[in-house]
């Protein structure tokens, strides 16, 4: 996997051929080739050119996609005590831009064509079946249907408010029965002093 590291806009990007990317507003149109020779970094297959600050003969071709405003940006502004506001928006100018190459001294590393190739290849030699059937478990009979439904047993629950109300105890004083296995606190506190 070949890619750079560019500085456009002010920002360093890492980029990678056939991707496309959003950087700051390039002055070209829509569908048109630019070229950028602010290269840092170049990586191909474990061959690494570091920059010192540019490397010399390398760049990256790319094609405009579009031209267009990024998301609005709110900028609020306040002196507190003072009754100042100010609230005033900005939407930054964006170009799209698609990386068709990465070169070094007039030789393509990398390019769309060559990528589109390399992810052709692997899926013909990788070939994974996307639906493949599941394996029938050995405890289900080949006999059973396909699909079986499983029933879970669960707790009822009152589906309703009124059915609630009608399960709560009219009385709210009212004492509800213990559990057999459990005595009440009270109860054992008066068990222990009588045994005194």
């Amino acid at each position: 996997m070949s890619y750079a590291i560019i500085e456009t806009g002010g920002k360093q990007l890492r980029v990678e051929a056939s991707r496309f990317y959003d950087i700051e507003r390039l002055p070209v149109e829509a569908e048109e080739k630019v070229s950028i020779d602010k290269v840092l970094f170049v990586q191909h297959n474990g061959d690494v050119h570091i920059g010192q600050p540019l490397v010399a003969g390398a760049t990256v071709e790319g094609t405009v996609l579009r031209q267009f405003r990024g998301r609005k940006v709110l900028v609020y502004k306040m002196r507190p005590k003072k009754k100042t506001r100010k609230k005033r928006g900005h939407r930054q100018e964006i170009t799209q831009l698609m990386i068709d190459s990465i070169n070094l001294n007039g030789t393509v590393l990398a390019s769309a064509e060559t990528t589109a190739e390399v992810v052709i290849a692997e899926k013909i030699l990788d070939p994974a079946p996307e639906s493949a059937p599941e394996s029938v478990p050995e405890s289900v009979p080949e006999s059973a249907p396909a699909e079986t439904t499983v029933e879970v047993a669960s707790t009822e629950v009152a589906s309703t408010p009124t059915e609630a109300a009608v399960e709560a105890p009219a009385d709210p004083g009212a004492e509800t029965p213990a559990d057999p296995g459990t005595e009440a606190p009270a109860e054992t506190a008066e068990a222990e002093t009588q045994e005194q």
